[in-house]
């Protein structure tokens, strides 16, 4: 059995690996996201996930011979990249914004086998479809505080589910770590998916 390290504090992220048979060890990257603040988005979420990854890579508590794997997530509207929102103000402003129309949801991922040096990353894009929900719903979601935390003021998986009425490509995509990309990074080194199964 190989061992996964995850850069990442996000639960859902997390989750989506244990539903998967992966018990990873989480090991928090404490990285300023700030520093990449400009980009592009398909090259914002790849560039965080590097750093995500590279920072937690050469930590003495990484497990030998692990697997290390950085995320990001930023939804890209209008050709501009969105990640967490600052305040309430901010996410209800997002909302309103979003409702009715349909943006991308960019996951960075970032690989590296540290038994080998060896590192890939890509990213995954999914398609979502908002639905017009009402300033009062709007008002209601931001107050549950979850639209706070995640990337693009949503969840699909939790009470931002019902606002979203269809995806295009990869649903864990829009969780936060596309399984099926992960698989073939791991491919790319070398290592089988099974290889990660812990239960």
């Amino acid at each position: 059995m190989t061992t996964l390290v995850l850069a990442s504090q996000s639960p859902a992220r997390l989750q989506t690996l244990r539903s998967a048979g992966v018990e990873p060890v989480v090991i928090v990257s404490g990285v300023d996201e700030s520093v990449l603040d400009g980009l592009a988005p398909t090259e914002l979420a790849l560039g965080l996930a590097e750093l995500k990854r590279d920072a937690v890579a050469d930590r003495s508590d990484v497990p030998e011979g692990a697997l290390v794997l950085g995320c990001d997530s930023v939804l890209e509207l209008d050709g501009k990249a969105l990640g967490k929102p600052h305040d309430p103000d901010e996410a209800i402003q997002r909302w309103r914004e979003m409702r009715g129309r349909s943006g991308v949801l960019v996951s960075g991922h970032a690989l590296t086998d540290t038994a080998t040096g060896r590192q890939v990353s890509q990213t995954a894009a999914t398609t979502v479809h908002f639905a017009e929900v009402s300033d009062e719903e709007i008002a209601a979601y931001v107050a549950t505080g979850e639209p706070l935390h995640v990337a693009g003021a949503f969840t699909i998986d939790g009470l931002g589910g019902a606002f979203i009425t269809g995806i295009e490509g990869d649903h864990h995509n829009v969780v936060g770590l596309s399984l099926p990309l992960l698989r073939h990074l791991l491919s790319r080194l070398g290592h089988a998916w099974p290889d990660l199964w812990n239960r």
